[in-house]
């Protein structure tokens, strides 16, 4: 029997449906016959009119119609006030409408870093936040102690946009009922258990200390650029995007929009430093192995690596 889905989005740019419609080999009505799944709605692809929107959503609420899998993109919108009404769907606040849906879900995935953490919003206004996480605070819309009717929590597929071959894993791996192993923050491991910095064509750059302070060179942009690729959890240079490239390989820092923290308040293309030491140092080292071995590694860089010369 189909998997049922239902997608719906909150508060956010739309980004991660753009990701999953981009899905190839197959594409993303293959994956859909494929996976055996029934896409009960999503807005940028279903045509129902809004009748039959608030048909399908009372259906599903009496549980007349079975939900196996609820994906929400975007974040969670209470203002003003914890009303929700700044963000409504036929004068009814979303909030309301994805909270009884959540309670009917075999499976409840956040799509993107917004739905996950907050995102963009979290602190303004109106009011925004994740579905079970509020930045790295465990709680959000629906709170900590929430689990669907699996017994898995919120299932976060953080990114800003989510790639669409991790959607795809994910849902299949539901549909399938496969291990999904999550970590602190509710991300599978299978894609997120991986530092960005791996996998980065930089990498040798990096352990020689070889730092670029502009753009254009082939040498790590952690130093002095902004790059959060040895902080950030994520499988951006294990899946790369129209699978030939991400950000590291084309000269740009990683962001760490994987991050319950996406997006900092400090510029982007800009690394917080204490005397020219970071102040967020990569994921397993403290500050003072961290001084002792990067002081060693860059006076012994090779001469090709400076000379930013690729190895023959």
């Amino acid at each position: 029997m189909p998997a049922s889905v239902y997608w719906i989005s909150g508060g956010g740019c739309g980004g991660d449906t753009m990701s999953l419609l981009s899905l190839e080999s197959p594409d993303l009505l293959e994956f859909i016959e494929y996976a055996r799944l029934r896409l009960l709605w999503h807005p940028s692809l279903s045509n129902g009119s809004s009748r039959d929107f608030e048909a399908l959503n009372a259906s599903i609420l009496s549980e007349e119609t079975p939900l196996d899998i609820l994906c929400v993109e975007g974040s969670i919108i209470r203002g003003p006030g914890g009303t929700g009404m700044f963000h409504t769907i036929n004068g009814v606040p979303k909030k309301d409408l994805i909270a009884g849906l959540a309670k009917k879900a075999q499976y409840v995935v956040a799509v993107g870093t917004c739905a996950g953490f907050g995102g963009i919003g979290r602190d303004g206004e109106i009011e925004a936040t994740g579905m079970q996480f509020h930045r790295e605070i465990p709680g959000g819309f629906l709170g900590e102690e929430f689990r669907s009717k699996s017994g898995l929590p919120v299932i976060n597929l953080a990114g800003c946009p989510c790639h669409s071959d991790v959607v795809r894993g994910v849902l299949t791996t539901l549909v399938e009922k496969g291990p999904l192993e999550l970590d602190d923050f509710h991300r599978p491991l299978e894609w997120y258990g991986l530092l960005v910095h791996q996998g980065c064509t930089r990498n040798e750059y990096h352990e020689y200390r070889v730092e670029e302070k502009e753009f254009g060179e082939k040498g790590c942009l952690f130093f002095f650029k902004g790059c959060h690729g040895p902080l950030a959890f994520g499988p951006c240079n294990k899946i790369l995007w129209n699978r030939r490239s991400s950000k590291t390989r084309v000269g740009v820092p990683c962001f760490a929009c994987t991050s319950p923290e996406f997006p900092r308040s400090f510029p982007f293309f800009e690394t917080q430093n204490i005397e020219g030491i970071p102040t967020l140092l990569p994921a397993g080292l403290d500050r003072a192995h961290y001084m002792a071995y990067k002081g060693i590694a860059a006076a012994s860089a090779p001469e090709r690596l400076k000379q930013r010369k690729t190895k023959i």
